[in-house]
């Protein structure tokens, strides 16, 4: 049985540092891309979000002909911790946030948690959302990093190739999951 999930970037907040559980409007005043993209989204489904304001208010205006879940915050981005809402450049510790990037798992932000744990976190949500609506549509709302734990997991790849990926805000990455595995069926598209 077939599940596709249209995983969304949740509107653009416009923050210049680094953005993880800090909770920052969207910007919703794009109603044309918007409508674009609740055209391309398939009605009926499932939709379902972060508990985060961004990705919540993002979800709220596909709602429409779609049953909307309760906010899962499983799905947040990931928790930067005392880094959150810093510049890179402002870090204090540039070694430690730098180590972060380039080997993923060896290094946690101070309060925050590591891409594995954001990985496992998301794997597991995503897995409880697969077995709760098998064959169903589900529209995913979500953040950056979310989005990229996926697409990691489907195509097999290192964190590092998954960092690579750009997912732009109201943007789409479809993943079709299957009893043999996962198939991506597009990545970062804009209606």
């Amino acid at each position: 049985m077939k599940t596709r999930l249209f995983w969304v970037r949740h509107g653009p907040t416009h923050a210049k540092g680094l953005v993880g559980w800090a909770d920052l409007p969207a910007d919703l005043s794009d109603t044309a891309r918007i409508a674009r993209l609740d055209a391309h989204l398939p009605k009926p489904a499932m939709l379902v979000s972060s508990d985060l304001s961004r990705a919540a208010a993002t979800a709220d205006t596909l709602a429409g002909h779609r049953t909307r879940l309760p906010h899962d915050p499983a799905l947040r981005e990931l928790h930067f911790g005392d880094w959150d809402l810093q510049s890179p450049d402002d870090i204090e510790d540039q070694a430690g946030y730098r180590a972060f990037w380039d080997h993923p798992g060896e290094v946690r932000p101070p309060s925050g948690e590591t891409w594995p744990e954001l990985v496992a976190r998301v794997d597991a949500a995503t897995d409880a959302l697969i077995s709760a609506h098998p064959g169903a549509d589900l529209v995913i709302v979500a953040h950056l990093g979310v989005i990229l734990t996926q697409l990691q997991r489907a195509l097999d790849l290192a964190t590092t190739e998954a960092f690579a990926h750009n997912i732009a805000p109201l943007s789409v990455t479809e993943l079709h999951h299957v009893p043999s595995g996962w198939h991506v069926e597009g990545i970062d598209h804009a209606p």
